[in-house]
């Protein structure tokens, strides 16, 4: 077996830290407010709802507009996209090394932008919109025209998605939608909201539940606050949808079958989330390991005691196993079916997510003071980090994943 990584990807590694410095570094440095100990209070309008500030996003679009025109932020996309193709186990190195490098204007955590984009909801609309549809949407997300925030956690159900109460029902050839959605990511800003209600079939079923293209000013939605989160600013709107009327056009994929839509987003984002989750412990841990060498207590070293050595040699080992089981889900995501790897994925997302939250908390630890206070970026990472552990499905859900495939639960 070999483990040795595509041949290609050392030198487009290169070729990507050097756009950096050439291209976004420069304009981090201009912009210190938003990454040093001020960027939790830079980056957000405490004034409109803790959402974020708009100079702070008018800066990520400025990164992301320069990344395309190098032809770096549409590299996972197939080329009709204007992309490279990138394959997924392309995706989980770069960002792994990406989030290695630390906070930046080149892969800011808090929004999960990136010189190199994550495009769910393109790859959505590439396998379940109509030629229309992908016509109409898929350039324009790229360019910013047009974007979508993801309504399918609910007040009274998250992990139990086929529960949820909001309705769709016909109305000649409309339909009208009515319910609730919480946890609405970037809705604050987005021109429509994917919106997923039941349109047929009994609680539980997963058949039975339709995605809807839901414009944000179609009257009667309405977003009547956002939630203030550990990791702060929030774009997390709760969402009211009251006769929201929309046409049958708006549908994304088949009536009945949406939560194969919200499958797709699910699995694409989990293995770049666990690749992010990895560099960014790798980088704690780097961290860690580097600052317990240089600082002198009771005259030696920190990094000659034990209890120093063994904490961070057990991180160093997970990630270690954490790597190599994110890039064998990924390169199984380039050759089968998104389902059939789904306890893959499972597995590398939440053993990551996991460690990240560790080495954080460890680098924090051996820093001591220092490490616990903003001027270090491990809080930042620790709080950012930790919401992955529920978001996108929880970590028991994809335990129970893992426990389903291997025991055949569900299965005839």
């Amino acid at each position: 077996m070999d483990f040795a990584l595509p041949e290609h990807l050392p030198g487009l590694l290169a070729e990507m830290d050097a756009f950096i410095e050439a291209e976004i570094k420069p304009l981090e440095r201009e912009n210190m407010q938003y990454f040093d100990r001020r960027r939790e209070f830079a980056r957000t309008d405490l004034d409109n709802g803790g959402v974020p500030a708009r100079e702070w996003e008018d800066l990520l679009d400025e990164m992301r507009r320069r990344a395309d025109a190098a032809g770096w932020l549409r590299y996972g996309l197939p080329e009709e996209f204007g992309g490279r193709g990138g394959s997924n186990l392309d995706m989980a190195v770069i960002r792994e090394h990406l989030a290695h490098k630390g906070l930046g204007l080149h892969n800011d955590l808090q929004d999960e932008s990136s010189i190199v984009g994550n495009f769910p909801q393109v790859i959505m609309m590439s396998r379940f919109g109509t030629d229309a549809q992908k016509r109409e949407w898929v350039e324009a997300m790229l360019t910013g025209e047009r974007s979508m925030a993801f309504g399918l956690t609910e007040p009274n159900h998250g992990s139990d998605a086929t529960w949820m109460e909001t309705t769709a029902v016909r109305d000649g050839d409309d339909w009208v939608i009515n319910g609730a959605k919480r946890w609405n990511t970037g809705v604050h800003r987005a021109t429509h909201d994917l919106v997923f209600a039941r349109t047929s079939g009994q609680d539980g079923s997963a058949v039975g539940i339709t995605a809807f293209l839901v414009p944000t000013d179609t009257p009667g939605f309405t977003v009547p606050y956002y939630w203030w989160t550990f990791n702060m600013p929030s774009d997390h709107g709760e969402v009211e949808l009251k006769d929201v009327r929309v046409p049958a056009d708006a549908v994304l994929g088949e009536v009945d079958h949406g939560l194969e839509v919200g499958q797709t987003f699910l699995h694409e984002n989990r293995i770049r989330q666990a690749a992010s989750s990895l560099g960014a412990a790798q980088y704690c841990i780097d961290r860690a390991a580097q600052y317990a060498g240089d600082r002198i207590v009771f005259g030696k070293p920190l990094s000659v005691n034990q209890a120093v050595q063994w904490p961070l040699a057990e991180l160093q080992t997970e990630a270690q196993m954490v790597r190599l089981l994110v890039y064998y889900a990924a390169w199984h995501l380039d050759r089968d079916h998104h389902m059939e790897v789904s306890d893959k994925v499972s597995m590398a997302n939440y053993r990551a997510n996991r460690l990240v939250c560790e080495a954080a908390d460890r680098a924090m630890q051996i820093h001591g003071g220092v490490g616990y206070s903003r001027h270090e970026p491990f809080e930042h990472i620790y709080r950012h980090h930790r919401r992955y552990r529920i978001t996108e499905g929880a970590e028991e859900i994809q335990i129970r994943r893992v426990a389903q495939r291997m025991l055949k639960l569900g299965r005839k």
